[in-house]
């Protein structure tokens, strides 16, 4: 199956996009063919490294599978096609070199994290092996690595204020590229390979829970789709900074983390179309904040490039020796929402039955499962109560007749008072596995029977006046953030 001219293999992993593409676009400019090409990597839907838990779950797998036909079908406007393989990517590189003929180059964007990295390593030896060239380009961030104003990524600051002030100042976003309206053709007679099945790769499909905050499809269609809707249909972005930190509904944050995740949006096109919004319409501290944002993501991926495995290690970054609990009990109630926590279960629920969990969710949670049960709940009950009480009874149900701030605190109520809201504890939802002293300033009662009393920790019954506001200045502070 010789391909006449110069044909470019180019690799696509977690850019699945056609706009601000420069692996496409260097490509365009290089080849007489193009192949461009996704490979399901068996690796990918195997179980985790330490506890062998499934990589790739059924909400992360069906955006991913919408992603990648998504991108087939543009690429097919353009005059091109998505070559789709199953198997490990230099293995399916080594085999489509063989087929093709001569083979120019392969070309991929580089990646942060070693499982990705490795990848990298290995097509670029079956490359060497070839004869072939190994092109690789960096797209997945706002700023360039190369632009960042640090000699070595060694130099990289550990704090984020100290990297977001230099970059600031001293670093400029590069332009998104122009892509061609036609893309050079994919080779003649090449079987395309289907779109798998969720069941083809282990999964099967998720069910859909009409309480979802994310009732979005993968693929780059939808991320320029709801830019468009975020951005100038209802003008949403101006108000960012002061809905980011909620729970229900699609539409209190801009949700485009799950697609910058595959690369189906760039960071860079947002930042223009934000510096757009702002020229014709209004400039505030909202339509900052999605900058800021998009900037605290570049901070993980350098901070990924700079210390490489360490990241993953349990000691951490900073080398720290915790004695970690391997309690699988308190892990799977954790996971399942049963901690007897409301905020922790509504948002474990929330992600087992969606796929999705807020930003302020997620540090909760995880902090729950890391400091509380030692495998500290540093955010602030206070917040918990100004913001979430319709979101708990959203999750779970079972608190749902509990009034007020109290559904945050079940275990603290009286008796008569749960059998008031037709709940028993330890029956209808579980006593709490954990309480935290510290959790005591939170609660404005105390519970005078039972098994819940004999759990609780000591501390006084009531809000301190020093610590009235200690939640919002905490969340929305500029001190905090800055």
């Amino acid at each position: 199956m010789a391909a006449p001219g110069r044909t470019i293999i180019c690799l696509l992993r977690n850019d699945l996009r056609y706009h601000d593409n420069e692996v496409l676009q260097w490509a365009h400019r290089n080849a007489d063919h193009i192949v461009p090409l996704y490979c399901f990597d068996p690796r990918h839907y195997l179980g985790t490294h330490y506890y062998n838990f499934p990589k790739t779950g059924p909400h992360r797998l069906k955006f991913l599978l919408e992603g990648v036909q998504d991108l087939r079908n543009t690429l097919k406007k353009k005059g091109s096609n998505l070559l789709l393989r199953r198997g490990q990517p230099e293995n399916v590189i080594n085999d489509l070199i063989q087929q093709i003929g001569p083979v120019s180059a392969v070309a991929l964007q580089q990646e942060a994290t070693k499982e990705e990295l490795d990848v990298e390593k290995s097509v670029k030896h079956v490359c060497t092996q070839n004869g072939v060239k190994f092109h690789t380009v960096w797209g997945s961030t706002l700023y360039h690595r190369d632009d960042l104003p640090f000699r070595h990524i060694s130099s990289l600051p550990d704090v984020y204020t100290q990297f977001r002030k230099v970059v600031e100042a001293q670093c400029k976003v590069r332009p998104t590229l122009q892509m061609p309206e036609k893309l050079k053709p994919f080779p003649a007679g090449m079987e395309e390979g289907s779109v798998p099945k969720a069941e083809d790769l282990g999964q099967q499909d998720p069910l859909t829970d009409p309480r979802t905050a994310f009732p979005c499809s993968g693929g780059e269609s939808q991320a320029i789709q709801r830019l468009q809707h975020y951005f100038w249909d209802t003008n949403l972005v101006a108000s960012y900074k002061d809905t980011r930190n909620g729970l229900i509904g699609v539409d209190y944050s801009t949700k485009f983390a799950p697609w910058l995740a595959l690369g189906c949006i760039s960071p860079r096109y947002i930042f223009e179309q934000i510096h757009k919004y702002e020229k014709e319409r209004t400039a505030n501290q909202s339509t900052y904040w999605v900058i800021f944002e998009l900037l605290w993501r570049d901070y993980f991926r350098f901070v990924a490039l700079k210390y490489g495995r360490r990241i993953f290690f349990l000691s951490g970054l900073q080398d720290k020796e915790v004695p970690w609990k391997k309690d699988l009990k308190q892990f799977e109630a954790w996971k399942e929402g049963r901690t007897g926590v409301p905020f922790v279960d509504a948002n474990m629920r929330e992600l087992a039955m969606t796929g999705f969990m807020s930003n302020r969710g997620r540090q909760n949670v995880a902090s729950f499962l890391t400091k509380d049960l030692g495998l500290d709940w540093r955010l602030g009950a206070e917040w918990f109560e100004y913001l979430l009480g319709e979101y708990i009874r959203l999750w779970v149900p079972e608190l749902q007749e509990i009034k007020g701030g109290d559904v945050h605190t079940p275990w603290a109520l009286s008796n008569a008072a749960l059998a008031h809201a037709n709940v028993s504890l330890g029956e209808t939802y579980p006593f709490p596995i954990v309480i935290a002293p510290e959790w005591s300033r939170h609660v404005n009662q105390k519970p005078d029977r039972g098994a819940a009393s004999s759990r609780r920790g000591k501390g006084p019954s009531h809000t301190p006046k020093q610590h009235k506001n200690r939640g919002i200045d905490f969340y929305f502070s500029r001190n905090k953030n800055s």
